[in-house]
């Protein structure tokens, strides 16, 4: 395994590690955090759980999922959590996820940490297309891929059950060669 280690103009990637276990479950465990996304806020035995599967997740040959710890470059701080997953019936193609702290909205840093994916999937890992999906709702989420140079695709109805209920999902995506035409702008 070559760990993953990348940085941008205000953020990092590393491969998570159970010293991060605090740090991601104030991430996974926060009500605020997860309202949009396709699961209910985690305890911290999930987080744990999470944590170890990156780990050792990490080792596959061949690497299909990176759980990777967002970093702060400014003072290190783990401040969210980034998930590649490499589709195995499509090797050329991974979905995104990404989570960060409260505290840190609104100024950009999701915009930052789409691209940073971005980057890491298409320099480092040569695949071809890369998407996410958001909840209808979540309109951050919605800025901060346009922005990042994400097209949106449409709408998968009833694509997750989330509270009891059933979510659209909008989707997103990046192709290799239109990245490679807007990536230095």
């Amino acid at each position: 395994m070559r760990p993953v280690e990348i940085s941008g103009k205000r953020l990092g990637l590393r491969e998570v590690t159970p010293a991060d276990v605090d740090a991601l479950h104030a991430v996974y465990g926060d009500p605020a955090t997860t309202e949009h996304l396709p699961f209910d806020p985690r305890t911290r035995g999930e987080v744990e759980e999470i944590v170890a599967e990156a780990i050792e997740s990490a080792g596959g040959e061949p690497r299909r999922l990176y759980v990777l710890a967002v970093t702060d470059l400014d003072g290190g701080e783990v401040i969210g959590v980034a998930r590649l997953h490499i589709e195995a019936d499509h090797p050329h193609s991974a979905e995104i996820g990404l989570g960060l702290r409260p505290d840190h909205w609104g100024r950009g840093i999701g915009t930052d940490l789409i691209r940073l994916l971005l980057t890491f999937g298409f320099k480092h890992l040569r695949l071809h297309r890369i998407w996410g999906a958001r909840s209808p709702a979540n309109t951050a989420a919605q800025l901060a891929m346009l922005v990042a140079g994400m097209v949106e695709e449409g709408r998968i109805r009833h694509h997750v059950r989330v509270n009891g209920s059933w979510r659209d999902s909008i989707v997103h995506s990046a192709l290799e060669d239109e990245w490679e035409g807007q990536r230095d702008t």
